[in-house]
């Protein structure tokens, strides 16, 4: 299901490929988060002509609503949404972190307090699987229970003993055709954890391994060593996936480190501020400097928006709260990461990643918005 194609020699970096039910996924790659089946402001169409090779679900939000009755009387997510490639399902681990407030961690899952109207919901590692059954997604993620960084070390020792018996739980519940199911790595900052639950889910066999409890407010350097503390002792012959990062001068490094797939909520999010990411850091197209402007937001794009609209345009659209410009920065953004992982597979491919890896630290400048976005934990 994974296929190691190239290693490259001055990093951890690989080319690789996982295949899946619904087509071929080339990695390092990109996945677009659709949290409510749905990636905000890009359609289907739009993100298929931009390279989406998989996007990102789910699980919580969407066994509330539309819920899965509905789902299922819609033919499974992919007929529901229209989408023919692959979709991996996060299994709502995340929202024992993101929903702290109304929920309550259990011995075999989380009680929450539904964000919509406050009725009970519980799901652990049988209802999470079920769920992502029924969804029919192409690689589900086990339920795992992820710490804030900053908790105490007991804490962060239950949460991998919890996400390491809800993985071999996770790992004996049916799935749909052709389902994979990855396992999550927690520990916070601790390298003895990370190690120790990296070692313990590989003897699992799970079909690949993600890395949990990053994108979760710690500093760079913390989610840094997270990965860092984690992917040596992953297989070599399963996919990576560092879950909810991060900024493209993130996804470089990153990948450098060793892992192979990545969502972030960041490209629509920010684009919904008036924010573009471009080679060059962020520019936030809201701001006076461009409402006599009439170039692309970034020259040499591609993308839809660049070919067609100028940044005075795109700002004029912003400032009256016109759709068109928070979509055309949604589509930009989004191409631009896809173009940056694109990027890296052809720089991989060619022996030349250490020389892009170089170029692009030297010349992407984080903003303070973007660095602040980051410690505001914003995950998928």
């Amino acid at each position: 299901m994974f296929e190691l194609i190239q290693k490259d020699t001055s990093s951890r970096a690989r080319l690789g490929r996982v295949t899946t039910t619904h087509g071929v996924i080339e990695t390092p790659v990109f996945m677009p988060v659709g949290t409510q089946a749905t990636v905000k402001a890009l359609d289907p169409r739009e993100l298929i002509e931009m390279g989406t090779q998989v996007i990102l679900g789910n699980t919580y939000h969407l066994s509330i609503r539309p819920g899965m009755d509905i789902i299922g009387q819609g033919g499974g997510l992919h007929r529901f949404m229209n989408w023919s490639l692959p979709i991996l399902t996060d299994s709502g681990g995340f929202q024992v972190f993101s929903l702290a407030k109304i929920r309550k961690v259990q011995a075999h899952g989380v009680e929450f307090r539904s964000h919509l109207d406050g009725s009970l919901l519980f799901i652990g590692p049988k209802e999470s699987m079920e769920i992502q059954r029924l969804l029919g997604s192409d690689i589900a993620m086990a339920f795992d229970e992820c710490p804030p960084h900053d908790a105490p070390p007991e804490e962060i020792r239950a949460a991998v003993d919890r996400t390491l018996r809800w993985a071999e739980e996770c790992r004996l519940q049916p799935r749909a055709v052709g389902q994979q199911v990855f396992g999550i790595v927690q520990g916070g900052n601790d390298p003895k954890l990370r190690e120790e639950c990296a070692r313990k889910l590989t003897a699992m066999d799970f079909d690949g391994y993600a890395i949990g409890g990053v994108s979760v407010g710690e500093p760079e350097p913390e989610m840094m060593k997270a990965v860092e503390f984690s992917e040596p002792f992953l297989p070599e012959h399963k996919a990576r996936y560092a879950m909810g990062l991060g900024t493209p001068a993130q996804l470089v490094e990153l990948v450098a480190r060793g892992v192979d797939m990545f969502d972030c909520v960041l490209p629509t999010r920010v684009a919904r501020n008036g924010t573009a990411f471009t080679y060059k850091g962020t520019i936030s197209i809201k701001g006076g400097g461009y409402k006599a402007d009439f170039g692309p937001i970034e020259e040499d794009c591609p993308c839809y928006a660049c070919r067609n609209f100028t940044r005075a345009y795109l700002r004029h659209l912003l400032n009256v709260d016109e759709i068109l410009g928070l979509r055309m920065l949604s589509v930009h953004n989004s191409h631009m990461y896809l173009r940056v992982m694109q990027d890296i597979r052809t720089h991989l491919a060619a022996g030349t990643f250490a020389d892009y890896r170089t170029q692009f630290a030297a010349t992407y400048i984080p903003t303070e918005k973007v660095l602040a976005d980051r410690r505001a934990g914003l995950g998928s």
